[in-house]
């Protein structure tokens, strides 16, 4: 029952405090306003960010009331968060007003977070040989370095997904729906009662994003749900893994990680700069082709179904 009351609750605090914050954002002018010659840029009309406020808290408040842990572990996991948060809240103010923050001090701000979280003892530790049951411990440079790199990874990669309304937080509410059920299979309550939130707090903001958005996350929104996914993964679908079993939460989030491989090696071969966004993403290619806004999110949200189903299904083989 613990998780059907944190989804209830998740779900309807959102729903609640997301129109709040959205007359919030247009009191204050924080708003997106668009310009028609940027080509990333699909709203036509200015659109109130803020939403991220109310995923944050909202996530915290019940983290800290059903778990009731107020350890180290915690608080390091809290402060991490918070520095994702609160970097995507400055680089949202300098977007709308027409800027961008430097790439080196937002990577340094997220890095940092990561090595909190790896300092809170949340490790990819290694995997167990299914051959003989053993379990290979890497060491510890290797563990630290794969943390840094996952955590960092799913953070981007959800953050460059949301492109088009209702894009990132649908992916992510079924990534975490797969690591609920994957939390569930063993038995990592922690983990479970994690993932069950995002789902509830992604299902709250998609009733007001889903085209034609209502409100906005921001990089603050889509960092914070990309670090956490990163977060319970870890603590959750790599503990105690198999060689084949490793692919789970790889394939959970499968759809944000393959396509920004692509965009990152077609950069790479036109000799742009990686970190400098464009339209190559597969949802503006998706609309290049012609399918419209919400056409191009079912689509994409049939192929994250397919990914995630795939991730279960290995689950089930016990490989």
């Amino acid at each position: 029952m613990i998780y059907f009351f944190a989804f209830m609750f998740s779900l309807a605090f959102l729903l609640i405090i997301t129109p709040l914050l959205r007359k919030l954002a247009f009191k204050i002018d924080y708003t997106e306003k668009p310009k028609p010659d940027q080509e990333r840029k699909v709203h036509k009309e200015p659109k109130p960010y803020l939403a991220a406020v109310g995923m944050f808290l909202c996530f915290w408040i019940l983290y800290f009331s059903f778990i009731k842990d107020f350890s180290l572990r915690s608080l390091l996991l809290f402060g991490s968060s918070l520095l994702i948060f609160g970097i995507g809240m400055v680089d949202d103010w300098y977007k709308i007003r027409g800027n961008d923050l430097k790439a080196l001090p937002k990577m340094l701000v997220q890095v940092s977070a990561c090595i909190l979280v790896y300092l809170a003892g949340i490790s990819i530790q290694g995997f167990t040989n299914p051959f003989n049951g053993t379990f290979i411990n890497l060491p510890t440079w290797i563990q630290f370095a794969l943390t840094i790199c996952w955590l960092f990874g799913v953070t981007t990669v959800i953050n460059f997904t949301d492109g088009l309304d209702g894009l990132a937080g649908g992916i992510s509410c079924i990534t975490a729906c797969t690591l609920f059920v994957v939390a569930l299979a063993k038995g990592q309550d922690v983990s479970a009662l994690m993932s069950i939130t995002l789902v509830g707090i992604c299902l709250g903001y998609l009733y007001y994003n889903k085209f034609p958005a209502k409100i906005l996350m921001g990089d603050a929104g889509a960092t914070f749900l990309g670090f956490m996914l990163g977060i319970i993964s870890i603590d959750g679908a790599f503990k105690q893994t198999t060689v084949i079993s490793i692919f789970i939460p790889i394939l959970a989030l499968g759809l944000p990680i393959f396509d920004n491989i692509f965009v990152v090696f077609n950069r790479i071969k036109e000799g742009k700069p990686i970190y400098v966004g464009d339209a190559s993403q597969v949802h503006y290619r998706l609309l290049a082709k012609g399918l419209s806004q919400k056409q191009a999110v079912y689509v994409l949200y049939l192929v994250c179904v397919c990914f995630n189903l795939s991730a279960i299904i290995l689950l089930l083989l016990k490989v």
